[in-house]
């Protein structure tokens, strides 16, 4: 069986690429919704022709594009999801002014341009993953229900596109399968198990103004009721218990002669366990009360939240079936959690979800190059979607036949 799924996928794969091309060529910033809409519909052009039925949703902001649901529908089967994004960060000025754009280095087994792996090329290896399996496995093709789930504002994490995937899986999923970039190293494949959560607040200080000459004495200095609030957020992180606090934001003050009224600063903590993620808001929440006497206080303002995707035995076990696959195929897999968001923060509620299921490659969200070769920006390895794709088809049909066993 794997030699006829190597055989398909190599087979396959130079169209792959040309969808990959296709995709790439169309800027899909995520505030350029008639761009995304474009690659939307191309996608749904691209996965036609292997049985898909295309649904495009509108987001609930107008200056989105929107969501794409491709589904073939099988009744009583295990429903599977499969997700990737349509938006990138490039706005068109910055691809222009930095001649960024589809750029092959066969040389260096890369093609640089925008969206090659964050996820442009995750998307082309689940149309290279399903064109195999169709071809080789039917039988496990046609017994899944099958749901791609495209988010058009996965980059500024817009949290409409997770109820509406919910609405299309009200019995859950068996998996939820996330194709963000899977990284390569030291000849081990990286799968995702956990994604720390983030909650984003905005912390207010309300002082008097007064002149800062003649009425020194009767402001109460923002700033610097301000100042202490500050160390005391950052010291809330805690490298053991993996929780970060960063301070993203400062901002106080008007002119230099008067004590200034007003002063705010805007910070993120992340961790991978919700709990602490609650507990590390209820300490910054306490912060309300450090203020000088007969100020109005320290707002404190949840302006944010995304969910964590905790390591849990769901995960694990889903991550099991890929573990084995890459045994049978001599492929080293290792199970590890990143601090950066992803649709598998607010999917994974669904069932059992694994991420970093895409091709390798790096640099995602730049888009600079410099002679010396200090900047250079996202790339795809092209030699990675051949085994990735192998490694995943192992998986998902060792998944099914778990999932349909009485």
């Amino acid at each position: 069986m794997s030699d006829a799924l190597r055989h398909s996928l190599a087979q396959h794969f130079p169209e792959a690429i040309d969808w990959l091309q296709r995709m790439v060529e169309i800027n899909s910033f995520t505030a350029n919704p008639a761009g995304v809409d474009a690659l939307g519909q191309l996608t749904a052009e691209c996965f036609q022709e292997l049985g898909f039925q295309a649904e495009q949703v509108p987001s609930e902001r107008a200056d989105f594009g929107h969501h794409l649901f491709l589904t073939k529908p099988m009744p009583g089967a295990p429903r599977i999801v499969l997700v990737t994004h349509l938006d990138t960060v490039f706005p068109p000025e910055e691809e222009q002014r930095n001649d960024f754009h589809w750029q092959p280095a066969p040389d260096e087994g890369r093609i640089y341009g925008p969206g090659t792996v964050d996820i442009k090329g995750g998307t082309a290896l689940i149309w290279l993953i399903l064109k195999a399996m169709r071809e080789v496995m039917p039988e496990v093709f046609n017994g899944v229900d099958w749901l791609i789930a495209a988010n058009a504002s996965e980059e500024v994490m817009a949290t409409d596109f997770a109820r509406f995937t919910a609405e299309r899986c009200p019995a859950g999923a068996a998996a939820v399968l996330v194709f963000e970039g899977g990284p390569i190293e030291q000849n081990e494949y990286h799968l995702v198990t956990a994604r720390k959560g983030r909650a984003e607040y905005r912390l207010t200080a309300h002082g008097k103004g007064a002149h800062a000459g003649s009425a020194h004495d009767q402001g109460i200095n923002a700033i610097v009721d301000l100042a202490p609030v500050i160390q005391a957020a950052a010291a809330l992180t805690d490298p053991a218990r993996e929780i970060t606090v960063n301070i993203g934001h400062v901002q106080g003050g008007t002119v230099l002669n008067r004590v200034p009224h007003l002063a705010a600063i805007e910070l993120e903590t992340r961790t991978f366990d919700p709990e602490l993620l609650q507990q590390t808001g209820a300490a910054l929440e306490a912060l309300s009360r450090e203020a000088s006497p007969g100020s109005s206080g320290i707002e404190v303002e949840r302006i944010g939240l995304s969910p964590s995707w905790p390591d849990d035995e769901r995960t694990r076990g889903l991550a099991r079936y890929w573990q084995e696959a890459g045994t049978e195929l001599g492929l080293r897999t290792g199970l590890v959690k990143r601090g950066g968001l992803s649709d598998a923060n607010y999917l994974c509620g669904l069932g059992p979800t694994l991420d970093g299921l895409g091709p390798a490659g790096a640099n995602a969200h730049c888009s600079e190059r410099t002679p010396d070769g200090s900047k250079l920006p996202e790339y795809v390895e092209t030699t990675s979607f051949l085994p990735k794709a192998l490694l995943n088809l192992t998986a998902i049909r060792r998944l099914i036949a778990a999932v349909k066993r009485p």
